[in-house]
């Protein structure tokens, strides 16, 4: 992620703030963050417009809900899928999975992490929360960013994956 930040072609960053990039800040790696969770897929949801950061409104469809256990607690996440992207090749099989935590505001980024995730072939998906990362509208305004849903709120701290950015 830091040489793809650095890179002007890839950066997400302003002009500003590239030439003083030096590094994300990133939770030290933590296998506890990285769960095995039960896909329960929901196949009958109609698609929806998804709130961002600007008016831009993306249509995404609910895919599922994964359930599964952090330090004993058990929580469950709607995972999403873009319409029109899965309408492309290259990302047939991707969701979306986008949350809040509570380290949100504080630690990391207020307006919530995302991770992305690959369809699996059985009822079982890996999510490592060590990968989350901040949109992109975290380092420059001119990016529209979809807001995670109220029901993806986490009443746990997700000490994993980037921090919230600091200039």
């Amino acid at each position: 992620m830091n040489a793809q930040y650095a890179n002007p072609y890839e950066s997400p960053l302003t002009k500003k703030d590239r030439e003083n990039f030096k590094s994300l800040d990133f939770y030290p790696i933590d296998t506890n963050f990285c769960v095995a969770a039960k896909l329960v897929r929901t196949p009958n949801e109609k698609p929806f417009e998804m709130a961002t950061t600007t008016d831009r409104k993306p249509v995404y469809v609910k895919y599922g809900e994964v359930y599964f256990t952090i330090a004993g607690k058990e929580y469950k996440l709607d995972v999403f899928r873009n319409t029109m992207a899965a309408k492309m090749e290259a990302y047939k099989n991707s969701l979306f999975l986008p949350f809040t935590d509570l380290t949100s505001g504080d630690e990391s980024y207020a307006g919530g992490r995302y991770i992305d995730l690959t369809i699996p072939e059985g009822d079982t998906i890996i999510i490592d929360f060590n990968t989350a990362y901040n949109p992109y509208c975290t380092y420059n305004h001119k990016y529209s960013c979809p807001i995670p849903p109220a029901q993806n709120d986490l009443q746990v701290a997700i000490k994993a994956g980037v921090k919230a950015y600091k200039k």
